[in-house]
């Protein structure tokens, strides 16, 4: 036992986990392997009382070419489309989609319903951007919220006018531009984040992992890889190897600046020179006091109404700051000390940014 005990002790001791990293499937694809978007405009029917008004001509012609399709002659006069509704439809079709395949389908109103909780869409082809019908979409609304409304007043959830239908999309036609894996003698790879350093490890540890130069980085974000001759029968296992290799992805510093919001995103890898920050503020208040002036009796005076601005201007207290930390945590520490907001933080940061005291790409959205 006490033999055992050790064993497991020293095997802990001497296992190191494995570096941190992402799979090569989530950091880059295969150049010619991608989806495609489809798209479509239909009809959602089967709405209590909201869909679209009687003013939406719309509506009201695509229903009345919709009934004349089968059959059915009706003027436009002869229709109330409350319970109707006209949306777009889109999906997104795999490279390796086959006639048979099923789609999730979005559909979201193009007109003024104002619900399309409980609609059935009807059957709509879905077009691919060269004009040709590549899939077909049908079945009930599955949506997130609600609306009511009663006596003028309304309570909603979410965004009612949105649904989607999982499974409703059948394709029909199979994708010209379908990649024949299986043939292929080169692959591309795609880095979804160009990086020299990235690609490099990436082609490394493909060459370390086969025991062979078969890859090479072309640049930042290309990186081809040779199939070799033992893979020739078995190609979508040689890319299902690689789709699993943890890479090590190198991103430079960087930090984000929602200015809308206020938010404020700083990587790791941020380094700061030393530099000192004063931070005050400056508030300005005007405030406007209203005075009623009453004459006396008899006096043949008239009321007059008097008004007086009183302009209040308050300066907070600055403090300087020396930041004389390299990481990140010791900016996010000294700013707090000095009570920073996160909106006051945007402005120090793009004036450490222009002081070239932060080794950062600063990118403001």
């Amino acid at each position: 036992m006490r033999f055992l005990v050790i064993t497991i002790a020293l095997a802990l001791l001497s296992y190191a986990p494995p570096a941190s990293g992402a799979r090569v499937k989530d950091i880059a694809s295969i150049y010619g392997v991608r989806d495609n978007t489809i798209f479509g405009y239909g009809l959602v029917t089967g709405l209590n009382r909201t869909g679209d008004s009687r003013r939406n001509e719309a509506t009201i012609r695509t229903l009345a070419n919709r009934l004349q399709g089968l059959g059915f002659t009706i003027s436009t006069d002869e229709i109330l489309a409350r319970n109707v509704a006209v949306v777009m439809v889109t999906a997104r079709m795999p490279a390796g989609s086959r006639p048979g395949h099923r789609l999730d389908v979005e559909v979201s109103s193009s007109g003024d319903a104002t619900s399309l909780e409980g609609g059935v869409l009807q059957m709509t082809p879905l077009y691919a951007s060269n004009g040709q019908a590549f899939a077909s979409a049908q079945g009930p609304l599955v949506v997130g919220g609600f609306l009511v409304t009663s006596g003028g007043s309304s309570a909603r959830k979410n965004h009612p006018t949105v649904g989607n239908i999982p499974m409703g999309g059948t394709v029909e036609r199979e994708n010209p531009n379908r990649f024949e894996i299986a043939q292929a003698k080169r692959i591309e790879w795609l880095v979804h984040e160009p990086d020299f350093t990235t690609a490099a490890r990436m082609s490394e540890l493909i060459n370390d992992t086969f025991d062979s130069q078969i890859a090479k980085a072309v640049d930042g974000g290309t990186v081809v890889v040779d199939v070799p001759q033992r893979f020739a029968d078995h190609v979508t296992n040689f890319v299902a190897t690689i789709e699993s290799l943890n890479v090590e992805v190198d991103m430079p510093a960087r930090v984000v600046v929602n200015e809308r919001t206020g938010t404020v995103v700083m990587g790791a890898d941020v380094t700061i020179a030393n530099v000192a920050v004063a931070h005050g503020g400056l508030s300005i208040e005007v405030a406007l006091d209203t005075d009623v002036s009453q004459p006396g009796a008899m006096s043949g005076g008239r009321t007059a109404v008097t008004r007086e601005s009183q302009i209040k201007v308050k300066e907070a207290g600055g403090e300087l700051v020396e930041i004389d930390g390299v990481t990140i945590g010791d900016l996010v520490n000294a700013l707090n000390n000095i009570g920073v907001k996160p909106r006051d933080l945007i402005q120090i940061l793009l004036t450490i940014r222009a002081a070239g005291a932060m080794q950062a790409e600063l990118e403001v959205i």
